[in-house]
């Protein structure tokens, strides 16, 4: 076997070695496709501390959309030179964790396709099946030569284990937690979606999702998401995250809490401003043009920063009493599930 490296992984192991002591790496899988090797890195920043608050970013899931995946390293870029003399951000990971798996389907980003190296849909490959799914973009398992393949009915694939690993033994362990996953596609504007994606039925989480929605438009009345439950758009099979959840609500101890995001960059509108890019490759997906790259690059920043001190202050959010809960759990039901 060969170890090959595309742009993307060479950047990611640069960025490794920059952050040198201050962070844990290691190589949670490696993924084989035909001749060569590829290994799939995760990187966990801050405490250690079983108890310690989690915000975990996953990208290029989806190959074809590695805009996720260089959103995240241009973040953990940033942060490499950041922990280097700002002591609010180390001060911060003395009570929290970052963990990051920014190339979850290494052959994919290579090979710039959607799928992984067997051509499975790795956002369609969970053993969850979607309530009134009729499309082929729900995930089908008639042949893997059309789009969205699911895989195999009883064996998940090892970069969708893999994520799930480290959800598992980084958040699951965590009494609160969130998971942002970075993608691209689907229309003009950036959306934040929360599960569930597999059935029109209100997250076990709501409530709290709601509280932080508002606590995040309070902060920044102009920010650019749409933040909504994935089924308000579409209804899909084998979602990771509904699967993980499902998994979480049969495991979780009182008090627990797991959050999982989906980042979705609207990236029709870079193709709106330069419709030619649709006869290249990642042009459906990717900012080709220089000036839009370093817009994403510096456009989700925020989202990130509040997140990670949401998670540092949670009372106004994820501790609601009873009667608070009840209260965002009937405004949720009217404002995403009427």
């Amino acid at each position: 076997m060969t170890a090959y490296k595309f742009p993307e992984l060479e950047q990611l192991e640069r960025i490794i070695e920059q952050l040198g002591d201050h962070a844990q790496t290691s190589v949670i899988e490696r993924i084989r496709y035909k001749r060569l090797e590829f290994p799939i890195h995760c990187i966990t920043l801050g405490s250690t501390a079983p108890d310690a608050p989690v915000l975990a970013f996953f990208g290029g899931v989806h190959g074809l959309e590695k805009i996720g995946s260089e959103v995240i390293l241009a973040y953990m870029q940033t942060l490499s030179q950041l922990l280097d003399w700002d002591e609010e951000l180390l001060a911060r990971l003395e009570r929290s964790r970052l963990v990051f798996v920014p190339i979850v389907n290494p052959v994919g980003v290579f090979k710039g396709t959607r799928s992984n190296g067997n051509c499975v849909d790795l956002m369609r490959n969970a053993p969850v099946e979607g309530v009134g799914t009729t499309r082929l973009y729900s995930g089908q398992r008639i042949t893997p030569h059309l789009p969205w393949y699911r895989g195999d009915e009883f064996n998940m694939e090892k970069e969708a284990l893999a994520l799930c690993d480290v959800v598992d033994q980084q958040l699951f362990s965590s009494p609160l937690s969130i998971a942002l996953d970075l993608h691209s596609g689907f229309g003009v504007r950036d959306y934040v979606w929360f599960p569930y994606a597999s059935r029109k039925t209100p997250f076990m989480f709501a409530a709290q999702t709601l509280a932080l929605k508002e606590r995040f438009d309070r902060c920044y009345p102009h920010h650019v998401y749409k933040i909504e439950p994935m089924c308000k758009e579409y209804v899909i099979n084998g979602d990771l995250w509904d699967y993980l959840c499902d998994d979480f609500e049969q495991r979780c101890e009182a008090g627990q809490l797991f959050l999982p995001l989906t980042l979705e960059m609207g990236s029709w509108l870079w193709l709106r401003k330069s419709p030619l890019h649709l006869f290249y490759r990642h042009g459906l997906f990717h900012p080709l043009l220089p000036h839009r790259l370093q817009r994403v690059f510096r456009r989700h920043f925020m989202l990130f920063d509040f997140l990670h001190r949401s998670l540092l202050y949670p009372n106004q959010w994820a501790g609601l009493g009873q009667t608070e809960q009840q209260f965002y759990r009937d405004k949720a039901a009217g404002l995403w599930y009427g």
